[in-house]
């Protein structure tokens, strides 16, 4: 059986551009199930949009929190390191190598 060589695509574009696709698949998912709840129990289409909404904001307050603590929390875990991102292996093969302390 012929073989073929294994080659492997990475996503080199900005972490903006990740973490705006992840963050609108996540933020995307509660409140429209929130809302197909609310409409199952309320009566009134005022309740559902304004818990719609309500769930935005706090989903959008949420998100932005969580991300900028993650990313201060990797500036500072490779401050200690004494690496970057620049000099991470997905960017530059080179950089698997071991490097002493």
């Amino acid at each position: 059986m012929p073989q073929t060589p294994h080659v492997e695509h990475h996503f080199m574009g900005s972490e903006v551009v990740r973490d705006v696709v992840i963050g609108m698949s996540d933020g995307l998912t509660v409140p429209f199930a929130l809302a197909a709840g609310l409409s199952g129990i309320a009566n009134s289409t005022a309740i559902v949009t304004t818990g719609g909404l309500a769930e935005i904001a706090a989903g959008s307050i949420s998100m932005g929190l969580g991300g900028y603590l993650a990313a201060r929390g990797d500036a500072e875990h490779d401050a200690s390191l004494g690496t970057s991102k620049a000099a991470s292996p997905a960017r530059d093969p080179s950089a698997a190598r071991f490097r002493p302390r």
